[in-house]
């Protein structure tokens, strides 16, 4: 798929002697790991070239994976800047990105900024590392793809498809993860730094079974305040992840966690489902992303009620009208 558009990717790449990779701000897997396996396929195939990964902003869950670069402006001038995984310019986490000589944009998310020169966009893969993947896979003669890079790129497949369970997993997905896996992924390693737990991370999991709502129709959600996240030791990136304690409620085919930021005065919002689109919800919330997993802000407590509101609506729209759902 989008053969010639990976050619010229390609040829970009070639063509510069510099390349600088970036991502997406307040960085999951996904973002993480497309950015940090591109760079190293880069380095080990060109060694001669100076490749640099660049952001302004970090993750303490994912630490573990190593450290970016910090280059200076003149970097920018001659150098073709790739950025992954990063839907629209204002989730740009390199305020430097407009220096750079041309932008290739790698996203799946559905498209809402052509930001890019050239902009390789398949918001129907349940990755951006799936895409890493299919373009090492494609030029598989002349890049060069390590263990640790292989590593990198399966990491961001397996968060951001729930350890291949959401949407947009397809054969084509398995058969890259099996074409990783067989290049050396140190799965045990990594699975035990993504998903072994601490103490904390117990607590907070009663906090969120003792605290959920649900609406009538069936919509779950969590309200993580500034004041619980001090409880219980939480970073604003941990107080988010609570969304995913909540997808396994039956009849809940919408859950919602909203998480109080009062540096920024608005509370973020993270919106999951299953067999019903919310994209378009979050949209009308000042966010957006995929079809069942989109993100949203709201300025209010009243501005929160009615988002949960509608997502009650929807829901009961949907229940009333399907049949099959858990």
């Amino acid at each position: 798929m989008n053969e010639e558009i990976k050619k010229k990717i390609l040829e970009k790449i070639e063509s510069f002697e510099t390349i600088v990779v970036s991502r997406h701000i307040r960085p999951d897997g996904d973002a993480v790991g497309s950015t940090m396996g591109l760079v190293r396929v880069l380095r080990d195939t060109y060694p001669e070239k100076h490749i640099y990964l660049v952001n302004e902003d970090f993750s303490d869950y994912l630490a573990f994976c190593g450290k970016e670069d910090a280059v200076a402006d003149e970097i920018y001038q001659d150098a073709l800047l790739i950025m992954i995984d990063t839907g629209t310019r204002k989730r740009i986490s390199n305020s430097k990105y407009g220096l750079a000589k041309e932008i290739v944009k790698i996203d799946h998310h559905i498209e809402a900024d052509p930001y890019g020169d050239i902009n390789w966009v398949e918001d129907f893969r349940s990755s951006a590392c799936e895409m890493i993947a299919d373009f090492c896979m494609t030029f598989k003669d002349r890049l060069k793809l390590s263990s640790e890079a292989a590593t990198y790129i399966y990491m961001g497949m397996v968060t951001d498809s729930g350890r291949f369970r959401f949407e947009g997993v397809t054969g084509d997905t398995l058969r890259l993860a099996a074409f990783l896996l067989d290049h050396g992924v140190n799965y045990e390693s990594l699975f035990a730094n993504l998903y072994a737990v601490e103490p904390a991370t117990l607590k907070l999991k009663s906090f969120v079974y003792d605290n959920l709502k649900i609406t009538e129709n069936g919509v779950a959600y969590i309200y993580m305040s500034e004041a619980i996240q001090r409880q219980l030791s939480l970073n604003f990136e941990s107080a988010s992840d609570v969304v995913s304690e909540l997808s396994d409620l039956r009849g809940s085919l919408i859950w919602v966690a909203f998480i109080e930021n009062t540096q920024k005065q608005n509370i973020r919002v993270r919106l999951r489902s299953r067999f019903l689109g919310i994209n378009d919800l979050a949209i009308k919330y000042h966010g957006g992303g995929h079809n069942m997993a989109a993100g949203a802000t709201v300025y209010s407590e009243e501005e929160m009620y009615a988002l949960i509101r509608d997502a009650d609506i929807l829901l009961g729209e949907y229940k009333a009208t399907h049949e099959g759902w858990l």
